[in-house]
C-alpha cells in the first residue's frame, strides 16, 4: 500500500470515535467516505476476489433479506432507505480487513482510539462532580450523564463499545511496550473504563459492560497466575465500593429502585406476604408493567408480533403499527421500537425474519471462537464480549438498526476479524474454520 494511501486511511480510521461524537451525519460521512475510499482503490487494484468470501456472501445474503423486508413492510418507504443503506457496513468491514492486512502501522489507530476513550473518561468525571462538562453541557435526565452527546445520555454506551477492545489491544501489545509490562497497566483501565460506565447512570448498558468485562476477563484468567487475580479482584473490589458509597443517584438506580418494584410485587401492606392476604400475584405484575416503561414497551412488542407473526410490520415500522390512531384497541405504546433487540426483530421482522437475522449474526460471531482463544487475541476477545453482550435477553437497548448503534456493532464485528491473519477476510480467502 502506497504510504500516502495508508496515511489518508490511517485518519480515516482514527476519527472514527470523534466522527461518532460529532454526530450522526459526521459519522455517516466519515463511514462513507471509507468506503468509497475502499471501492475506488479496489478499482485501481481490480481485487474483487474478497467478494466471493463465504462471510461475504453470508453478509451479502442479510442484505438482500433487508431488501425483500422492504417490499413487505406496512409502508416501504418508512424503512427502504434504512436498508439500502446498510450495504455500506458490509464494505466497511471489508475495508477494516483490507486495511488491517496491509498497513504496518495500524496500531496507531487503537492508540488514538485509547486516548479518546480515555478524554472521554476524565469528560465524565467532570461532569459527575461538577454537574456539568468540559463544555458545559448538563446532566438532566435522571442524573445521566451525557459528557460530549449535549442531549443524549449514551455516552456510557459509547465507552462499552470501544473499552474492552482497546483493553485487549493493549494486552496484545504488553511485551512490546515497557509501560504495559505484566499487563497492571491495562488492568488498571479497564477497572476505571468499567467504572466509568457505571457512573454515567445508564443502568442497562452499566450491567452489559459488567458482563462484558466479565466474559473478557473469563477468558483472560487462564492465562494468568494467580498474583495478578488477586490484582484484578482487589482493585475491582476498591473502585466499585468507592463509586458506589460516593453516588446516591447509583445506589437508587442499581439497588433501591429495583428492590422498591420487587417488594411491590411480593409483599403487600406493613410488609406481610401477599398469601396472607390472598391477593393474586398476577394483579401486582401487571401494575409493575404498567408502572415500567420498558415492561410496557417489551408487552407492545409482543402484541405487534402477535399480529404480524411471519414477517412483522417491516423495518422501522414499528411506528407506524404502535401509533395508529385506528390500532386503539391493541392498547400499544407508541413508540420508534420495543427497546429490546428480540422485541425490535420479532415486530418488524416476524418469525422468519428474526430466524434470519440472529442465525446469521450468532454465527458470524462465533465462527471464529477457537481461533482467536488458542491465539489469545485479546482484541479479538474484547469485541467478541462486547457483541455478545448486545443480546442478552431482556436489558433495555436502542434500536439494532439505527445508525449509531449499527456503527458501534460494524466497528466490533470488523476488528473481530481484522485483528487476526487467520481470521481476516482479505489475507485469506480461502480459510475456512472446521
Amino acid at each position: 500500500m502506497n504510504q500516502y494511501v495508508e496515511k489518508y486511511f490511517l485518519i480515516l480510521f482514527s476519527v472514527i470515535p470523534i466522527s461518532i461524537i460529532a454526530g450522526s451525519s459526521v459519522s455517516i460521512i466519515n463511514i462513507l467516505l471509507i468506503v468509497i475510499s475502499f471501492l475506488s482503490l479496489m478499482f485501481y487494484q481490480k481485487n474483487w476476489d474478497w467478494l466471493f468470501h463465504p462471510v461475504i456472501k453470508l453478509l451479502f445474503l442479510l442484505y438482500l433479506y433487508l431488501i425483500l423486508n422492504s417490499f413487505i413492510s406496512l409502508e416501504p418507504s418508512v424503512g427502504i432507505y434504512r436498508n439500502l443503506g446498510f450495504i455500506r457496513f458490509i464494505f466497511l468491514f471489508a475495508a477494516f480487513n483490507y486495511f488491517l492486512s496491509n498497513s504496518k502501522n495500524f496500531k496507531f489507530i487503537f492508540f488514538v482510539w485509547f486516548m479518546i476513550i480515555a478524554i472521554v473518561f476524565f469528560d465524565v468525571l467532570i461532569e459527575v462532580y461538577s454537574g456539568s462538562n468540559i463544555l458545559g453541557y448538563k446532566t438532566f435526565i435522571g442524573d445521566r450523564v451525557v459528557s460530549f452527546f449535549k442531549d443524549e445520555p449514551i455516552v456510557g454506551g459509547y465507552v462499552n463499545s470501544f473499552y474492552l477492545m482497546v483493553i485487549g489491544f493493549l494486552f496484545c501489545n504488553s511485551k512490546k511496550y515497557f509501560f504495559l509490562k505484566n499487563n497492571y497497566f491495562a488492568i488498571l483501565f479497564s477497572f476505571i473504563f468499567l467504572s466509568l460506565i457505571i457512573l454515567t447512570g445508564e443502568r442497562s448498558n452499566g450491567i452489559k459492560a459488567l458482563f462484558g468485562f466479565l466474559i473478557f476477563y473469563l477468558f483472560y484468567f487462564n492465562f494468568i497466575n494467580n498474583k495478578k487475580k488477586i490484582f484484578s479482584f482487589f482493585i475491582l473490589f476498591i473502585l466499585f465500593f468507592t463509586y458506589l458509597s460516593q453516588n446516591k443517584n447509583l445506589q437508587y438506580r442499581y439497588f433501591k429502585q429495583i428492590d422498591s418494584n420487587l417488594k411491590e410485587v411480593f409483599l403487600g401492606r406493613g410488609s406481610v406476604p401477599l398469601a396472607l392476604q390472598n391477593v393474586e400475584l398476577k394483579f401486582k405484575f401487571e401494575a409493575l408493567i404498567k408502572s415500567n416503561i420498558y415492561l410496557g414497551l417489551y408487552k407492545s412488542g409482543y402484541k405487534v408480533f402477535k399480529n404480524y407473526p411471519i414477517f412483522g410490520v417491516g423495518n422501522k415500522n414499528y411506528r407506524i403499527e404502535s401509533c395508529n390512531q385506528k390500532n386503539l384497541e391493541y392498547k400499544y405504546l407508541c413508540a420508534t421500537h420495543p427497546h429490546q433487540v428480540y422485541f425490535e426483530f420479532l415486530a418488524e421482522h416476524g418469525l422468519i425474519g428474526t430466524i434470519v437475522l440472529l442465525s446469521i449474526i450468532i454465527y458470524l460471531i462465533f465462527r471464529n471462537i477457537k481461533i482467536f482463544i488458542l491465539d489469545k487475541n485479546f482484541l479479538q476477545i474484547g469485541s467478541f464480549s462486547y457483541l455478545i453482550c448486545l443480546f442478552i435477553p431482556f436489558l433495555p437497548s436502542g434500536s439494532f438498526f439505527n445508525d449509531y448503534n449499527l456503527t458501534l456493532f460494524w466497528i466490533n464485528f470488523s476488528i473481530l476479524y481484522a485483528s487476526n491473519p487467520k481470521t481476516n477476510i482479505i489475507k485469506n480467502l480461502n480459510y475456512n474454520v472446521k
